[in-house]
């Protein structure tokens, strides 16, 4: 089934997005949500940092490394224009948005909690963002509670005003759901955490790819992201916590770069961000990252969210005529749709589809707990992103009418 409609994304009078990713062409890639496809200019930047740029960074006295310190400290106040951070000094540099949360449930929840207080996750988190909270919780003695979702799967903000407590100490929480697309409203979400006096850490994977991140409009103390699924680079992320917090925390780890002083009798440490940036660095992933939020930028993010929104309105309304497919998640969510064909092993699912040329992602997606929730194993998961167009849901549609036929 063909759907006839305009283009629906144009940055600086180009309609044609996908040309600027040499990983997609002609291929239908709707794994967006787990990672990324990588422009030509992310893919220039990165081979220019590891070919006559490359150098090490807050060592050498030589030009290069002069050079490619004053590149990766200016990628730092770039990420922190980019999320309205109040200084640069509040983005700590991390693997990605799973460290980030660890480093957070060890050096905060890890000094802050105490046996009795508990910590408040939804029924809807990566494990990513419930695994390092138990890991804390159990070493003091603290307790979980789980905010419940509302009928068209997002969480239930209402019952967590009900639920929160002056025992609540951390309130962590995805800003847009990996499996369901639905979007948390973090302010609220914020309020309702500070009214009990707990802080509140935002998981903001899926959302900085598609939506304006203002820190200080959410008013939260820990947001979280990385860069592959902002067209960046693996292997590179971003915590921000407000100074306060950051000035408070021990450091994650030990090794150069972190310190102030080292004898043998005792070690003090570099202010934050530093303290928690023990080693050498991804060089080449933090200017992978600035590409990447530059090319971003570039386009829009109100820009790249209507678009996909678009395109997973048009997906669900096609895919919705299909009988036996069931859809989850709510009407508006963002850049995401999950969905089972009755009868049929996601995974067969994809497998099918990928002989069509369609990459989806076939499985529980690092949310057992919600799989659970939603009374099946494992789910479909088309994602989207700035080079999917209206010819990705067309090949969407036709390869489940032929899983369908395949399974009668």
């Amino acid at each position: 089934m063909t759907v006839s409609s305009p283009p629906l994304l144009e940055a600086n009078g180009r309609l044609d997005l996908r040309s600027d990713f040499p990983g997609v062409r002609d291929w239908h890639y709707l794994d967006s949500a787990a990672t990324a496809q990588k422009p030509q200019a992310v893919i220039d930047a990165i081979a220019r940092a590891y070919g006559e740029d490359y150098a090490t960074v807050h060592r050498g006295v030589y030009a290069r490394s002069a050079n490619m310190t004053l590149a990766y400290e200016a990628a730092r106040r770039k990420v922190a224009l980019f999320v309205n951070a109040r200084s640069e000094a509040e983005i700590v540099y991390v693997r990605g948005a799973t460290e980030g949360i660890n480093l957070v449930a060890q050096c905060w929840a890890g000094t802050q909690l105490e046996a009795g207080d508990r910590i408040l996750l939804s029924t809807l988190e990566h494990h990513s963002n419930i695994v390092p909270w138990q890991i804390a919780a159990e070493k003091v003695g603290a307790a979980i509670d789980v905010v419940p979702l509302t009928v068209d799967h997002r969480i239930d903000l209402d019952a967590m005003q009900a639920m929160i407590t002056p025992r609540h100490r951390m309130v962590a929480l995805a800003h847009v759901s990996n499996v369901l697309g639905s979007v948390l409203d973090c302010r609220r979400a914020a309020d309702i955490a500070h009214s009990g006096g707990a802080k509140i850490l935002i998981d903001g994977c899926q959302a900085v790819p598609r939506l304006g991140v203002d820190v200080q409009a959410l008013d939260c103390d820990f947001y979280v992201f990385s860069a592959h699924k902002l067209y960046g680079p693996t292997g590179i992320g971003v915590l921000w916590a407000r100074t306060e917090l950051l000035d408070a925390m021990p450091p994650y780890q030990g090794g150069g770069s972190m310190i102030d002083k080292v004898t043998f009798e005792k070690t003090t440490y570099a202010p934050p961000p530093t303290r928690f940036e023990a080693g050498t660095p991804h060089i080449v992933g933090v200017v992978g990252l600035a590409a990447a939020i530059d090319y971003v930028e570039g386009i829009g993010l109100d820009a790249i969210h209507a678009h996909e929104c678009a395109l997973v309105g048009r997906a669900r309304a096609a895919l919705e005529s299909l009988n036996s497919v069931r859809l989850f998640g709510p009407e508006d969510s963002a850049g995401i749709l999950s969905f089972e064909v009755e009868g049929v092993h996601p995974h067969d699912v994809g497998t099918i589809l990928d002989e069509t040329g369609v990459a989806i992602r076939a499985g529980h997606h690092c949310a057992q707990p919600l799989m659970r929730h939603l009374g099946v194993e494992a789910t479909a998961r088309a994602s989207f992103g700035i080079y999917s167009d209206q010819s990705d849901v067309d090949a969407l549609v036709e390869g489940l009418e032929r899983v369908r036929k395949i399974f009668g």
